[in-house]
């Protein structure tokens, strides 16, 4: 392409296309369009009008060309284009999703976009798009652990209500954390760098265990933990003492707990007796996560442990004390936001277990 057409403005088209560049409320393009034909009409080269307009030659050859055979209506439009590829219709939508939802043939256990796309001879992104707008993610399982207790909703009202109550510091003392390295030095996790992640091998070296215990004051972010080397009701009574002495005097502690023997030990039950402040609510089975100090332990576990090398259990109860100094340097209160009927009304949702 190149320049076919020589510019001519009259007074009329001259003030018009002046109009167009001086409103601030027009189309950027129109003003571009508008400057490549005022440029053209001073004679000026090419180069400079598309240097001036911000635009490429061929974009100033064609607003010429179409200022020659429209005017300045012309440059206000744009051309029709050819339709893009139409979209599905609504019964191959309706088909594609129930299929989706359904078993596929064959040994495979789901549907897979390239599956789908040669199964109704259409492309692959068509299949996409499709789940996309319907939020189908076939690739994705969920897993979920339907808990068998039959008290369940009596614990879930009651663990959710103390918490709300906003005096609790549930605490946990069920986490044992493993402290390994890699095989060599060299295959240690290596740091990440601009087009590749950070590796580490699969395999690891034991060197020994460690019982995390800790306690999370949900009213301002507190944790007190400690690092035990068992998990006994020996230690877990020690835990309770440390976390009495932190505890201003005179406050009721509700304090969630998982359903584990050391936790209903005679002398826990003793120790319960003589301090009747302190109040145990046990979470169901399979119900840990309604405990909030689990969150703190997973975040422990994936921000400082998981891709860390621990040459000796000390050095892993060292990571783990300067983590909990940090996390209490700047506490969060942990706000809990579902009521047990919404968590309630979830269990219902799911499938009844088979017999």
């Amino acid at each position: 392409m190149a320049q076919t057409v020589s510019i001519i403005l009259n007074s009329a088209d001259r003030d018009r296309l002046d109009q167009i560049v001086g409103d601030r409320n027009c189309p950027l393009k129109h003003v571009q369009r508008a400057k490549i034909v005022l440029l053209s009409g001073d004679r000026l080269p090419v180069l400079e009008v598309a240097r001036r307009a911000g635009v490429s030659r061929p974009a100033v050859w064609r607003w010429q060309q179409r200022f020659a055979e429209e005017g300045v209506d012309g440059l206000l439009r744009d051309k029709t284009r050819k339709p893009g590829t139409p979209p599905l219709p609504t019964p191959v939508v309706s088909r594609i999703v129930a299929l989706t939802c359904s078993e596929p043939p064959g040994a495979v256990t789901h549907w897979t976009g390239r599956a789908m796309a040669k199964a109704f001879g259409i492309s692959l992104r068509s299949i996409q798009r499709t789940w996309e707008i319907h939020r189908l993610q076939p690739h994705r399982p969920r897993t979920f652990k339907r808990s068998n207790d039959p008290a369940f909703a009596a614990k879930v009202e009651d663990i959710v209500a103390s918490t709300w109550s906003r005096q609790l510091m549930p605490s946990s003392s069920r986490s044992t954390e493993r402290a390994r390295s890699r095989p060599s030095t060299e295959l240690n996790p290596v740091p990440l760098k601009p087009g590749k992640c950070g590796t580490m091998t699969h395999d690891y070296k034991r060197n020994g265990t460690t019982t995390r215990v800790a306690a999370l004051d949900v009213l301002h972010g507190i944790v007190v933990g400690r690092c035990m080397p068992k998990h006994r009701h020996q230690e877990f009574i020690k835990f309770l003492n440390a976390v009495e002495r932190v505890v201003p005097a005179g406050k009721i502690v509700n304090a969630i707990l998982d359903n584990y023997a050391t936790h209903k030990h005679p002398k826990v039950l003793e120790w319960l007796a003589d301090h009747p402040r302190r109040v145990f609510h046990f979470t169901p089975t399979s119900g840990s996560w309604l405990n909030a100090v689990e969150n703190f332990f997973s975040v422990l576990t994936r921000k400082a442990i998981r891709r860390r090398a621990f040459t000796s259990v000390a050095d892993l109860q060292d990571t783990i004390r300067v983590y909990i100094r940090k996390q209490n340097s700047d506490p969060k209160p942990f706000v809990w936001t579902k009521p047990a009927e919404t968590i309630l009304a979830k269990l219902r949702r799911l499938p009844e277990p088979a017999d």
